[in-house]
């Protein structure tokens, strides 16, 4: 006779992903689904592994809603670095660059420099393992990986460009897609749809910028379409009720706009869900939140759309090897230098009189499209072989050597180059500002980015991040609305069959230590070699001793901050169709 419990958790504070008030229970799992949660104790005896979680918290595992993992699973399909944080789905695909028509190079070409993953890596990667070219091979090879989390995934436009148009003639501002090929970009997309991809992601930024020698330094494909283009893609969403996710032109902030009337029904037509990266209190543009804030509310409001802004709740600190970082695609003196691929190419550049001069104007520059703040009396630095400058700001050292901080900063980085490491806050540094953000009804949590980006941040802890929110002295919100949040809400909003812990439901479960969660540090910095890409030492999190463990339909994933051995070698997440 089987056993009725492959798991049981005895005696865990549960908390459903409803919302609703926690309560003590046991879980008993089998066949990777929960099919007993009972507040009287269940047999032991009756149970292959029996795992007490006395003391602790019982949610269900949390939903990152912005990964650019689309390589990484192609290396390391465990995702280690997202599990050990109790995050049990990702979605892939995000900011118009999945990798589903392009072929191999293409693919990579699109998606290398604006994530900052090393080329070398992921191009040999792709030509080695890319055999799909549709949707229906992608996620047939999707289904075929020893997937650690959850993957979902959205079809990108870019990637859709590509495939109708080739890439050369998709960069080219002058080309605009024949009917044919806006023919085939409706194919491909509802093909997509209907093997349960969320949708479709954009992009319209123009700073994210396409790797490789042949187009090096266009931007992304999706940023030259126009907008009758994009209208008639949005169209195809709306009519199916898929999604769509973005990134608004930050030259030009009456693009998010735009966004916000393409979600909208205007009481004539079917609303379209809409998110767009990222609700953030920036230092670059004060207030900018509160402003799309109230603009927001009056679309969801009274125009009939629905529209969220994707959330991230930490602040957002970033890391730097001397120049290599996406901030300086922002303004032309570094989006010259990052074209550049050899370090003494980039030296030769940094020590002219007239970059300097253009440098030094683009830096003072206050207004317009911006991210980063540039101010170098904030940027610390944290290691370089001249170890005495560690822990000093670059405006600091140019003060000592009598400098502008914008010629310190470049022969800094001519005298170190990438061992120039340095730090700098981008946004939410007001925790006031960020606990009225996480709360807004247009905020979804998520946008981590993880998978990219690897020597520059790390925000796979953003769920537990979160939590400790709702556990130190003046919470920003009830721990069962942030568990909700970070799961029910999202699988809901998204239409997707997680998020929630109920007999019948999936067994993504997380078990977390709340007294733990309060007293340690999140935002430790942390490093760990990344050995599918050579020992890269990557940007992680490290938080031992709040996640106990994370099981994965079922399956022990990570237990006391150890991976099992069986994480990204055995199949325990599945790609997650959305619900049509």
């Amino acid at each position: 006779m089987p056993t009725p419990y492959d798991v049981l958790i005895r005696r865990g504070t549960v908390f459903d992903g409803t919302g609703a008030p926690p309560r003590i229970a046991d879980i008993g799992v089998r066949d990777g689904h929960i099919v007993a949660i009972s507040e009287t104790p269940l047999a032991e005896a009756d149970a292959t592994k029996v795992m007490d979680a006395n003391g602790l918290w019982v949610t269900p595992g949390f939903i990152d809603i912005h990964t650019h993992y689309d390589a990484e699973l192609l290396l390391e399909p465990g995702l280690q670095e997202s599990v050990r944080h109790g995050v049990t789905t990702c979605f892939v695909g995000s900011c118009s660059i999945s990798m589903i028509y392009s072929d191999a190079e293409d693919a990579s070409d699109i998606f290398t420099r604006v994530e900052s993953i090393p080329r070398e890596y992921v191009l040999p990667a792709l030509r080695e393992k890319k055999t799909w070219n549709d949707a229906a091979s992608y996620v047939a090879h999707l289904q075929s990986l020893p997937l650690g989390p959850n993957i979902a995934s959205y079809m990108g436009h870019s990637d859709l460009r590509v495939a109708a148009m080739g890439l050369g003639r998709s960069v080219d501002p002058k080309q605009v897609p024949t009917e044919a090929e806006l023919q085939l970009m409706e194919k491909h997309l509802n093909e997509g749809i209907d093997h349960g991809l969320l949708g479709m992601s954009g992009m319209t930024n123009p700073w994210d910028k396409v790797d490789g020698d042949r187009y090096r330094s266009s931007a992304l494909p999706s940023v030259y379409a126009r907008w009758s283009e994009y209208r008639r893609l949005h169209k195809l969403l709306r009519r199916r009720g898929a999604i769509l996710q973005s990134a608004p032109n930050l030259n030009n902030p009456i693009n998010a706009v735009f966004y916000l009337f393409t979600s909208a029904s205007l009481a004539v037509r079917r609303r379209l869900k809409t998110t767009l990266i990222t609700l953030m209190d920036v230092k670059a543009k004060p207030k900018i939140d509160i402003v799309m804030g109230a603009v927001t509310r009056f679309f969801n409001a009274c125009l009939g759309a629905s529209f969220r802004w994707q959330a991230l709740p930490q602040p957002f600190q970033v890391y730097a090897d001397g120049i290599d970082f996406v901030i300086f695609e922002e303004f032309p003196a570094g989006e010259a230098a990052l074209h550049l691929k050899r370090e003494f190419d980039r030296q030769k550049l940094f020590a002219s009189p007239d970059y300097r001069t253009k440098f030094k104007a683009d830096y003072k520059k206050k207004w317009g499209g911006r991210v980063w703040h540039r101010d170098f009396g904030d940027a610390h630095v944290i290691d370089c072989p001249d170890k005495s400058l560690v822990g000093k700001t670059i405006r600091q050292i140019a003060d000592e050597r009598g400098e502008h901080e914008v010629d310190t900063f470049l022969d800094l980085v001519i005298d170190h180059g990438p061992r120039l490491r340095w730090s700098t806050l981008i946004g939410n540094h007001n925790p006031k500002r960020v606990a009225v953000n996480l709360n807004q009804p247009y905020a979804i949590m998520g946008f981590s980015d993880a998978g990219a980006h690897l020597r520059n941040m790390a925000f796979y802890n953003f769920g537990l991040a979160l939590l400790q929110l709702t556990v130190q002295d003046a919470p920003v919100m009830t721990p069962e609305k942030a568990v909700w949040r970070l799961t029910g809400e999202i699988a809901d909003w998204y239409d997707l069959h997680t998020g929630k812990l109920a007999p019948g439901a999936q067994a993504d479960i997380v078990l977390l230590d709340p007294v733990a969660l309060k007293r340690t540090r999140l935002d430790r910095y942390a490093e760990a070699p990344f050995e599918a890409m050579g020992g890269l030492q990557r940007v992680v999190n490290r938080n031992d001793g709040v996640i106990r463990c994370t099981l994965i339909r079922g399956q022990l994933a990570f237990e006391n901050d150890t991976p099992s051995p069986l994480l990204g070698r055995q199949a325990m997440g599945r790609f997650l169709a959305r619900r049509s």
